[in-house]
C-alpha cells in the first residue's frame, strides 16, 4: 500500500502542477477579454487575478484532491472504519 500512496502522491503534485498552469493562463485570458472591452484599472486587474485564481484553484484542487484520495486508499480505510460487522441471519 506504500507504493500506491507514494504513487499517488507523485500524481496529485503533477496534477497540482498543471491546475497551477492552467490557472495563470486563465487569468492571463480572463485579463485579455477584460482589456478588450475597454480601459481596465488596477483594482479591476487584481481583483480578476485573484479572483480567477484562486477560484480555479479550489474547485480544479479539490476535485483533484477527491482522486488522490481514492487512489491513495484512505477511501477504503475510512469504509472499513465505519462498517460494523453485524450477525448474518
Amino acid at each position: 500500500m506504500a507504493k500506491s500512496r507514494a504513487d499517488a502522491a507523485r500524481e496529485f503534485r503533477r496534477m497540482m502542477m498543471w491546475i497551477v498552469v492552467l490557472a495563470v493562463l486563465m487569468v492571463i485570458g480572463s485579463l485579455a477579454f477584460e482589456a478588450s472591452q475597454g480601459v481596465l484599472g488596477v483594482p479591476m486587474a487584481l481583483a480578476t487575478i485573484f479572483g480567477v485564481f484562486f477560484a480555479m484553484l479550489l474547485g480544479a484542487g479539490l476535485c483533484a484532491l477527491a482522486f488522490f484520495s481514492d487512489k491513495s486508499g484512505h477511501d477504503e480505510t475510512v469504509t472499513r472504519a465505519t462498517q460494523r460487522d453485524e450477525p448474518e441471519l
